[in-house]
């Protein structure tokens, strides 16, 4: 239920010169970020807090606006005020003075996007008497509004330009674009062209009350460049957990060569074998076969260069890659002339020890993992070999054609068999690894992080009957505890798994142990970030006992079974599910990265999936499951 009852004002009228040529195409309002417009952003999260009226000023490319503003859910709610000429940031709000001028208003330029809190910038400006609250922060950069001791503005420097004075010595801040405002600062605007800071400094010399409120460290995008817009539709790729977004509208990229952070906007065809490195496809754009991009943005005419450094996440140790849950810090970085990815773990990251030792050992027996260049462990960190950025989850973002999807995942499994056999037969060579148990106490630790972590974590329900599941739970795990056990990667999914060069590579290993092979296939091929198509999952088990039969390892006897209702199996399934909603409860609640939640429903619906197979055997369970 929305918070407030007050209307909000969009300044969109400005031509987007710094972007052009993008926006001869399309107005900066428009520029869609994954998909959505940046004044759909804007307005749904305004929505969030108030049902009220929306004005939004015209004046470059209204139709393309107004066409859109049709066909929202904010029609009803949006009344245009034409502008010809452009009247400024301060002009705008004159010319709609006679729709501002019965209560409160937010103020947000049309081209920022950021994760400022209205609650808090209304609700202060309504519990206290200024005339204007303005949504600031210390960015040195723009900083040339001069505030008090006490946070309220007495001046603005080179007003208009954002432009600090060096010169001077005082506390400055910078604004946002984002304000709240009492009516009254309108009387303080002149009529025609003006800039906002005209009604701020008038009305304060005027007694009234200007206050910057500091939300530093909040994320802030202005969209003013290429180089920014496509900084900001990364920072959005990474707030979702992403690599890659395609628009649901585009035809054909089945034969991509992806790598790092793309994007492919609105209806594009792309053409055959084409590659694509960080890149932004927009609506339009024709990518032509066998033709290759690189940090760039695509447009219907235009092709703009981008610099690599300005666009990613870096600091001093290089370009920050990997959404995945690790706490590990993954960077790209140059060794001896060639790009690198520098692991740097927390001090007493026992992980770190394993992560190198399990390398050497896979790699001598032609598991595909990343060479290892380089281990400092009195830094604890760690120089590998650079696989791209692009997981087999990634990969499958583009529209694969089914033969090449079942053909990557048979190269998959096969990395599986690999460590089901020849990886188990060497495994003394690695004691670490050979000790290391997925045993009794490792299935009971997962169902209990289930317990906690999803069900009275997540669904905030509280098992009815607690004994009686702990004795399924136990009995769960005792049986897979009971099977024979392999070298298990033990988190062998989609998004641990590296496509480079159209080669999947295995990453994340370090959580190896001797366990139940089924867990691996079922980890894979049951998995929540991706779901199979039935047949095509029927054909890749059928594949993997194939490749497994004639194996002299203990996970043979597995193979030879009808592993797809095999009791091990489905009972991986089980822990496997339980065990990741466990996961993406506690990375979303306690970690905070809320983008695991996208991926619980499907999740739910595999463990609704396994618990029906065996209701009979453990009753309890599937009462508490069905009920979730």
């Amino acid at each position: 239920m929305p918070k407030f009852s007050l209307k909000i004002f969009l300044p969109a009228a400005g031509l987007g010169e710094r972007l052009r040529p993008i926006t001869y195409h399309i107005p900066k309002p428009l520029l869609p970020v994954l998909g959505r417009p940046l004044i759909e952003i804007t307005l749904k999260k305004f929505s969030a807090v108030s049902s009220a009226r929306i004005g939004i000023n015209l004046h470059y490319k209204p139709e393309m606006i107004k066409e859109w503003i049709k066909s929202s859910v904010y029609a009803a709610r949006v009344e245009l005020f034409p502008e010809d000429p452009i009247l400024g940031t301060g002009g705008a709000l004159k010319n709609a003075e006679e729709f501002l001028s019965d209560s409160h208003f937010l103020v947000h330029n049309a081209d920022i996007l950021s994760d400022i809190d209205f609650v808090q910038l209304i609700g202060t400006h309504l519990a206290s008497e200024n005339i204007a609250t303005l949504a600031t922060h210390d960015y040195p950069k723009y900083n040339n509004v001069v505030i008090d001791d006490n946070g309220y503005v007495i001046d603005v420097e080179n007003p208009g330009t954002s432009t600090p004075n060096p010169d001077r010595l005082a506390r400055k801040v910078a604004y946002t674009g984002i304000a709240v405002y009492s009516p009254e600062i309108l009387k303080f605007l002149p009529d025609g062209v003006s800039h906002a800071t005209v009604a701020w400094l008038a009305a304060a010399r005027a007694g009234h009350k200007v206050q910057a409120l500091d939300f530093t460290g909040c994320y802030w995008n202005d969209i003013g460049t290429p180089a920014s817009y496509a900084s900001a539709i990364i920072n959005a790729l990474r707030n979702e957990g992403e690599t890659v977004y395609i628009h649901p509208l585009v035809k054909k990229c089945t034969s991509a060569e992806i790598d790092g952070y793309i994007v492919i906007e609105g209806e594009n065809e792309l053409g055959q074998n084409v590659s694509l490195r960080n890149c932004i496809v927009l609506e339009g754009s024709k990518i032509e076969n066998s033709l290759s991009y690189e940090n760039c943005i695509l447009g219907p005419d235009f092709k703009i260069e981008l610099n690599e450094s300005e666009i990613l996440h870096s600091d001093e140790s290089g370009i920050l890659i990997g959404t995945g849950g690790s706490a590990r810090k993954y960077y790209r970085t140059k060794k001896d002339g060639k790009t690198a990815v520098l692991m740097k773990c927390r001090e007493g990251d026992a992980d770190y020890h394993r992560h190198i030792k399990y390398t050497k050992f896979f790699l001598n027996h032609n598991i595909p993992v990343p060479q290892l260049i380089e281990a400092t462990p009195e830094k604890m960190s760690a120089i590998f070999e650079d696989l791209g950025d692009i997981s087999l989850y990634s990969w499958l973002k583009c529209r694969r054609n089914p033969e090449d999807v079942e053909e990557m995942y048979r190269k998959v499994l096969n990395i599986d068999v690999q460590i089901h056999t020849g990886a188990t037969a060497n495994v003394s060579e690695c004691p670490m690894l050979q000790s290391r148990l997925f045993d009794y106490e490792h299935y009971r630790w997962e169902t209990g992080y289930f317990i906690e972590r999803f069900v009275e974590g997540v669904r905030n329900i509280k098992p009815k009957n607690l004994s009686a599941l702990q004795n399924e739970f136990h009995k769960i795990a005792s049986k897979a505890d009971s099977y024979p056990k392999t070298v298990i990667h033990r988190d062998f999914q989609s998004q641990n798994i590296m496509i480079h060069k159209g080669i999947p590579r295995l990453i994340d290993f370090q959580g190896a142990r001797m366990g139940l092979p089924a867990y691996d296939v079922a980890s894979i091929l049951w998995d929540p970030y991706y779901r199979l198509e039935d047949g095509m999952r029927e054909s890749l088990l059928g594949y993997y006992m194939d490749k497994m039969k004639n194996a002299n390892s203990s996970a043979a006897a597995f193979a030879k079974a009808d592993m797809p209702t095999h009791p091990a199996l489905i009972l991986c399934r089980l822990q496997r599910h339980m065990q990741a909603l466990g996961a993406y409860g506690f990375l979303s609640s306690v970690i905070g990265k809320k983008y695991f939640l996208k991926h619980i429903p499907e999740g739910l619906r595999l463990l609704k999936e396994d618990v029906a197979l065996v209701k009979d055997d453990y009753p309890e369970l599937y009462g508490l499951v069905m009920g979730l």
